[in-house]
């Protein structure tokens, strides 16, 4: 039966910006086809990202977290055990989470709950009695199943994301993807990102950097760069470095914007090349906006192989050694990436439209 004023609990891992970054161009697609559904965006990850992102809509934030994700120590490097630990203590509560999410979930009078990529609200939705989705290209079960032939510990763990992923009515499976075989019913869509707006013009004006030069976009969260790391790249005079906050350096040639004033994607629209890691969110940004990429390879993340091998075909890129990003020696990557081979296939979009009809179709919304 439909509904006028249908409401979706979205639940969003807080691991990195790449699952808010996906989750909120959907919300977006979601406000503009179905203006009358309500989404209650479930995360820890800033109030004000999501709302930036997501644009005008009858958008709630709830702070609440029910994954564990990878702890990081920055957007390079992961802490196995720290992640194992919170892991451990999160299956301990899973019986009361589950049935204070459902209650919650039925006292609200929810419709839809919809997942990147927790597992916790699945199971939650299933108690309640409504139908989940799930939206990812990889499954914490999968990542964490590298695990348990360094600590037995982590069995029970995969195994309760298992279960749990196996209550989904559906899967919205993204490009870059693992089988994801804990889900029993999946549906492949399209890239979720939009190209953004070149605003070189309007960045020179509020962060003072030189239109003329090249413009370099380090898309990281946390980065730790020592003085001798920063002033090595201070002294990289014929580029100009843009961060956007929280990551800022008081530098000549570094520049920190904030999402408020210059979206993310205007940014990645406006610079010349990306360096970063791999991860789906900034692949997915380079790939619409046809951005150069140079890329730092992760250790103890299971997606990095199959990243690694969607920049290579689908991107301009060039591999610059962790070793090398962390004493600041870019120069001859960013000399060296203008020259290198044009990708070698495209990848379609529109896959934020497809998911937010499912969704709205799902949540008994009235079209």
């Amino acid at each position: 039966m439909s509904k006028s004023n249908p409401s979706v609990a979205y639940y969003i891992s807080a691991h990195g910006y790449g699952h808010g970054v996906r989750s909120c161009d959907i919300i977006r697609a979601l406000n503009e086809r179905h203006p009358g559904l309500t989404v209650h965006m479930v995360s820890t990850l800033p109030a004000s990202f999501l709302l930036n992102r997501t644009g005008p809509g009858r958008n709630r934030v709830r702070a609440r977290s029910f994954d564990s994700g990878m702890v990081q120590l920055d957007s390079i490097r992961v802490d196995v055990d720290a992640t194992l630990d919170k892991a451990v203590q999160l299956f301990s509560r899973r019986s009361e989470i589950v049935e204070q999410e459902s209650s919650f979930l039925k006292e609200t009078g929810m419709d839809l709950v919809v997942a990147d990529i927790p597992a916790l609200p699945i199971e939650a939705a299933a108690c309640a009695g409504i139908p989940a989705v799930a939206v990812g290209n990889f499954g914490w079960d999968w990542i964490y199943s590298d695990f348990p032939s360094r600590d037995k510990r982590w069995n029970p763990i995969v195994v309760m994301f298992r279960e749990q992923y196996g209550k989904t009515n559906l899967l919205l499976r993204l490009p870059f993807c693992e089988k994801m075989n804990a889900f029993p019913r999946i549906e492949d869509i399209p890239l979720l990102a939009r190209p953004g707006r070149s605003r070189r013009a309007d960045i020179a004006a509020i962060a003072g950097c030189d239109p003329q030069k090249k413009w370099i976009l380090l898309s990281f969260t946390t980065l730790e760069w020592s003085e001798e790391t920063l002033e090595r790249v201070e002294n990289i005079r014929d580029y100009e470095f843009l961060t956007v906050l929280p990551l800022q350096w008081r530098r000549k040639n570094i520049h920190a914007l904030d999402r408020e004033e210059v979206t993310f994607s205007d940014v990645i629209a406006s610079a010349d090349a990306v360096v970063s890691k791999p991860g789906f969110g900034i692949l997915s940004d380079c790939i619409v906006n046809s951005k150069p990429l140079i890329y730092a390879e992760r250790h103890d993340f299971l997606e990095y192989p199959i990243l690694e091998e969607s920049i290579k075909k689908y991107l301009k890129h060039l591999h610059l050694p962790a070793a090398k990003l962390y004493s600041g020696d870019l120069h001859e990557s960013l000399d060296r990436i203008w020259t290198r081979p044009e990708p070698q296939a495209q990848l379609p979009a529109g896959g934020d439209v497809i998911a937010a009809d499912r969704i709205a179709a799902m949540a008994g919304a009235c079209v």
